[in-house]
């Protein structure tokens, strides 16, 4: 008789979840006026790391800790750390072509084309010997044509930023998988904060050497930054994990989707951007393949 008010729970949970990761692309928007992309990714990622922190001291607390033998804690913390750095990797590279992408088109472009991943991520399971139903290679059809509805103008190209946006929906693609791989052999708040703060000192190469970042711009930048370091990467984590538990995943991955559309409203309300009729169809051709590559089929491998 609990489940059903629990599931609701978790249900508001990931909605919120996907709610401020859709708000924070307009963050990212803003952002950009005050620093650079590679400065912006560094700063939100290492404060995600530190926001993780307290929240692991706090998961921790009053847990016993599992008996291993040495042999089995050195394997558990390398591939904890392994796990960490390459997911950070992942992160760091697909959030910079997100973030520099953001800059050449609108928060709500931006959001749908980075959502293909939950399409493009069965396409690559493929290569891991995982069947595909029709049903995904149908909502692989709506999504480009949605995308081609969204992004190709009337002179038949790609402008700028769709097009790193896109090339960041495939590598988050990656970074899904890495993490599906990682995630049952160690502590997910862990390998988050590990991937945190890889992504955010891998970020702070270029900005050192192409932006030469400074304190006064960072403060300047201080809600968006903090926004994204604190709201997208730790709490928003957070409730993910908390939402998920006990939820069926496909369920989980239907609603964290939502970002999606919740990134067009917030770029409309917030930045007064806006799309056009042909930009609108593919909005809806895409969310209906997303929803589509997201249904439950029967017979369907997993």
């Amino acid at each position: 008789m609990k489940k059903q008010p629990v599931k609701l729970k978790n249900s508001l949970l990931l909605l919120l979840t996907a709610t401020i990761w859709g708000v924070a692309f307009v963050a990212q928007s803003v952002g950009m006026d005050y620093v650079g992309g590679f400065t912006f990714n560094m700063t939100r990622c290492i404060i995600g790391a530190i926001v993780l922190l307290p929240i692991i001291w706090f998961f921790n607390k009053g847990k016993e800790p599992k008996v291993q033998s040495p042999e089995e804690k050195k394997a558990s913390q390398k591939t904890l750390l392994t796990g960490g750095i390459c997911c950070g990797i992942l992160l760091c590279l697909a959030s910079n072509f997100q973030q520099f992408g953001i800059k050449y088109t609108t928060v709500g472009k931006a959001g749908f084309i980075t959502a293909c991943y939950i399409v493009i991520v069965p396409i690559l399971g493929l290569f891991l010997k995982r069947k595909c139903s029709p049903f995904i290679w149908g909502a692989v059809a709506m999504a480009v044509i949605g995308l081609y509805l969204l992004c190709i103008n009337e002179g038949f190209y790609v402008e700028k930023g769709d097009t790193l946006v896109m090339i960041c929906a495939v590598l988050f693609s990656f970074h899904i998988l890495v993490i599906d791989y990682f995630s049952p052999k160690a502590d997910g708040v862990k390998l988050s904060c590990i991937q945190f703060l890889t992504a955010g000192i891998l970020s702070g190469i270029p900005a050192f050497i192409f932006e030469n970042p400074q304190f006064s711009s960072i403060c300047d930048a201080w809600m968006p930054i903090l926004y994204a370091g604190i709201m997208s990467c730790g709490v928003a984590y957070t409730l993910q994990i908390i939402g998920q538990k006990d939820m069926n995943p496909t369920v989980a991955s239907l609603i964290l989707s939502l970002e999606s559309c919740i990134s067009v409203l917030s770029g409309w309300l917030i930045l007064h951007q806006s799309l056009n009729p042909r930009e609108i169809l593919g909005c809806v051709i895409m969310f209906a393949a997303i929803i589509l590559a997201q249904l439950p089929q029967k017979n369907n491998p997993q």
